[in-house]
Formats: structure tokens, C-alpha cells, sequence
């Protein structure tokens, strides 16, 4: 054990502990930008820089190991000092246009900034401009070069957790910027799609391309038919970013919620979940039978992340996918074909909606293999920071709006299909689903009634 005073408080902890994880055991917070315990622990920021007495230099909380008798001093005046100017220095290569920012009110660097009270920056403003910010609009993950903040966040996490290495640094001096490694676009690279660099990046300089315009339009076109499906994880995240509590998120408020934001029609993604358990099931059994899973067993997943990192690091396993399509293509395509028979319209005046909770399935619904002559199964995909965005546009207070159930017949499911939202989700999903199966069923869902309603009703 090492003895050490930090801040007038002297405390005891295991040899080889940092500066910045002791001051956490006495509750004592050192600002940081890039700082990652056991990914990112390079000190590149220099925010969590302290003053150690007879050290002549600052030093930095991150990566520096206390020692027997050390004084620590994290807000001395040079310490704030030093800060202070080090994120001056961060905010001259920053733009600052936080009004325009989706980062804005959840952004480290704008907290920290306005924790030192810095109200203008005494440093010339060096944002790259030009053919340095080009960026492609479509594809599903956007980086912002005017934003990076150089903290290597989004390396360490694709090099170390999933061993992709998309990102490297880029340029010198100056200069120095994060870029698609191997001098390659991001459209050619091996990016999974994944949005662990999204999640991890302290600013905005990485984010979902935001479609959240495109909602709107298809929401007031009064040709269009507005279909809207909620995946499984969606319910457990969308209320944090509002303020509302576990009670109050509830699936049964957010379909009320998004019916207040004009869709016509409100679903639920395990519907589909089913569907795609039962297609997956006899898929299996097809397959056994015929002796096509003597090597390998057939692997199957809804995430298009993960198929995309198979299909890029593992091609060799390509032929034992599932074929069947995810539940939220699956429930696309049932949208298009059979709901729009049942409400006797054209497909085309579908516009279907999925609200999904990652990045990759905007990739998966522009796939050229999901889309018929009547257009893409999926319409829009929306993540659910996309969604919160919206909901706070329309100055919805969701905890004020009561619950509602979603539309029949789609908005219906076993319990297998919830189990999709979480890890191994797929194979305990299948298993439950045999269970169910034993039991008595009640009429068949497919040949269940439908009223549609009234014509015009959805203008």
C-alpha cells in the first residue's frame, strides 16, 4: 500500500495506482477529455493535469502512479492555471458553434469549458477548412473533422475492443487530425458500423447522420402512410435523455408519444421477432437435415453490425448466415406486401419508419437486396438519440402523456421476441419460443380478423 495526500486528505491505496483513480476513492473529480481506464490512458488532452510538490512540471492524473509521501494539489492556482489554458488551446482548433452542435448540453469539452468560466479564447482560431472537412453525407457515421479534438478515443477503442483499426491519425504538426487509416474513405474501409467510436467521442466530432428532417417531411406529406416500428433495446434507453424515470419510460408512453409526433400507425419490432424465430427455426432444421452444418453450426444474428464484421474478418463463414432477414427487414417487408393489402392501399403510399438502437441498421435498410419495385422494405431508420431529438422538437413532454397500446395486429408478440434486445438474445429467444409452443395457442395470428380503418382516416 502506498501512502499519499491529495487535497488536504491523505489516504492509503494499492501500488500502482494513478493519480486519477485514487483522487475517485476520495471523491475528488479531475476534469479529462480522453482519458479511458485501460484503453485510452495517454494523456493527450493534458486537462487532468495536477501540481505535485517538488515536481517541477505539472503532471498529468491520468497516467501517473501516486508514491509514498506524495502531495497532490488538483485546483491549486497553477494547477486551474494550466487547465485553463490547455483548453484554450483545444477550443482554438474546436469549432465552437454549439448551437449547432448535437452534442450541445451533453458535451465534456463545453462542460468543462464552462466549469473555468472561459468566455472568449485569446488564441487564433485554426479550424481545418476546405477538402480537409470532406466528408461523405450518406453514409450512415459522420466525422467532423472541425470538431475532433485529437483526444484518440475513437482509435484505441476500434484498435483495442474491436480490433478493426477504421481510425489512425492523420497529418503533422498543426495538422494533426483523425482519419480512416490507410489513406482509405470510409465507405472502403472494414468499418462495422458498430458506433462504439460514437459513443466514446467527448464531443461532436463523430456521430449518426441524422435523418430526423426526413421524418418530418414524410410525417406532414397527407399522401403518405406513416408506419413506425420500436426495436426491443429502444424502450430501455429512450427516456434517459429526457429526465423520465424507469416507471415512467414505459413502451406504452413512448407509442403514445410517437403517435403525438403524427405517425399513423405504431408497432412493435418483435412481431417480427417472432416471425423471424419460427423462419430461423425452420431454416435450421432444413439445414441439418440436408447435412449442411457438419463443419460449423449455422450462426445467425439481427445485428448488422456484427454480420458486416463476419462478412469483412470472417468470409470464410459467410455460407453458414442465416438467410432469413432481421426482424426489422422482416417486418418491412410485411408492411409493404400484406398490411398494405389489408388497408387496400399501393405500397408506395407506405413510408415505413423503424426506431432502431444503432447505427448499422441505416446500412442494413439501404442494402440493395431490401428493396422490391414498390422501394425500400425500410423506409427511415432513426436511432434513438434521432428519436429524443424529434421529441424534443415538437416540445413533447412525455411523462404528461398517458399511455397508450400499439395498433393490432402487428403490435402484438410472445415473450421470445423481447429477449431479442438483449446479449444472446437470438438463442434464448428460440428456446422460449419452443416452450411457448407447447402450451395451448389461441386463433392464429395471420388468420386473425382485421378492420382496417376508415379510408382518409390517416390524412
Amino acid at each position: 500500500m502506498v501512502t499519499f495526500t491529495i487535497d488536504g486528505k491523505t489516504l492509503q491505496v494499492p501500488e500502482g495506482t494513478t493519480i486519477m483513480e485514487a483522487a475517485k476513492l476520495a471523491d475528488i473529480h479531475i476534469p479529462h477529455l480522453c482519458y479511458l481506464k485501460d484503453i485510452n490512458e495517454i494523456a493527450a488532452c493534458r486537462v487532468c493535469c495536477v501540481e505535485v510538490e517538488g515536481e517541477r512540471a505539472m503532471v498529468t492524473a491520468c497516467n501517473t502512479p501516486v508514491k509514498d509521501g506524495m502531495v497532490v494539489h488538483t485546483n491549486s492556482p497553477r494547477a486551474r492555471r494550466t487547465r485553463r489554458i490547455n483548453v484554450e488551446l483545444i477550443l482554438s482548433q474546436h469549432d465552437c458553434l454549439c448551437a449547432t452542435c448535437v452534442r450541445s448540453g451533453n458535451c465534456q469539452l463545453q462542460a468543462v469549458a464552462n466549469d473555468l468560466g472561459i468566455l472568449e479564447l485569446p488564441y487564433e482560431q485554426q479550424i481545418p477548412r476546405g477538402l480537409r472537412v470532406a466528408w461523405t453525407k450518406t453514409f450512415p457515421l459522420y466525422h467532423d473533422y472541425k470538431k475532433c479534438i485529437k483526444c484518440m478515443r475513437c482509435i484505441q477503442i476500434c484498435d483495442k475492443v474491436q480490433s478493426l483499426n477504421i481510425w489512425d491519425l492523420s497529418g503533422t504538426g498543426s495538422r494533426t487530425t483523425i482519419d480512416v487509416s490507410h489513406n482509405r474513405v470510409i465507405k472502403d474501409s472494414d468499418c462495422s458500423l458498430c458506433g462504439q467510436c460514437i459513443t466514446h467521442c467527448p464531443v461532436g466530432g463523430l456521430r449518426e447522420r441524422d435523418d430526423t428532417q426526413k421524418a418530418f417531411a414524410a410525417l406532414s406529406d397527407p399522401d403518405k402512410i406513416t408506419v413506425v416500428q420500436v426495436a426491443p433495446a429502444v424502450r430501455a434507453a429512450w427516456g434517459e435523455a429526457l429526465g423520465l424515470t424507469r416507471e415512467e419510460a414505459t413502451m406504452e408512453r413512448l407509442i403514445a408519444t410517437l403517435r403525438r409526433l403524427g405517425f399513423t400507425y405504431v408497432f412493435d419490432t418483435n412481431f417480427t421477432a417472432d416471425l423471424t424465430i419460427m423462419e430461423e427455426g425452420t431454416e435450421f432444421l432444413r439445414r441439418l437435415k440436408a447435412g449442411h452444418l457438419q463443419r460449423w453450426p449455422m450462426f445467425t444474428s439481427c445485428c448488422p453490425g456484427w454480420v458486416r464484421f463476419l462478412k469483412s474478418q470472417y468470409p470464410e463463414l459467410v455460407n453458414q448466415l442465416s438467410t432469413a432477414k432481421s426482424p426489422q427487414q422482416m417486418f418491412g417487408s410485411v408492411t409493404k406486401s400484406w398490411f398494405a393489402q389489408k388497408l387496400g392501399v399501393a405500397p408506395e403510399k407506405i413510408f415505413c419508419v423503424s426506431i432502431m438502437p444503432c447505427v448499422a441498421k441505416k446500412a442494413e435498410s439501404e442494402l440493395p437486396t431490401m428493396r422490391t419495385q414498390a422501394g425500400p422494405d425500410v423506409d427511415l431508420v432513426l436511432t434513438t438519440r434521432e428519436l429524443v431529438r424529434m421529441i424534443r422538437a415538437d416540445h413533447l413532454i412525455p411523462a404528461l402523456i398517458p399511455e397508450e397500446q400499439p395498433d393490432d395486429p402487428m403490435g402484438i408478440h410472445t415473450g421470445a421476441g423481447v429477449i431479442f434486445g438483449r446479449r444472446d438474445g437470438g438463442r434464448s429467444a428460440h428456446r422460449s419460443f419452443r416452450s411457448h409452443r407447447r402450451k395451448p395457442r389461441s386463433r392464429c395470428l395471420c388468420r386473425r380478423s382485421y378492420r382496417p380503418r376508415p379510408a382518409g382516416s390517416h390524412l
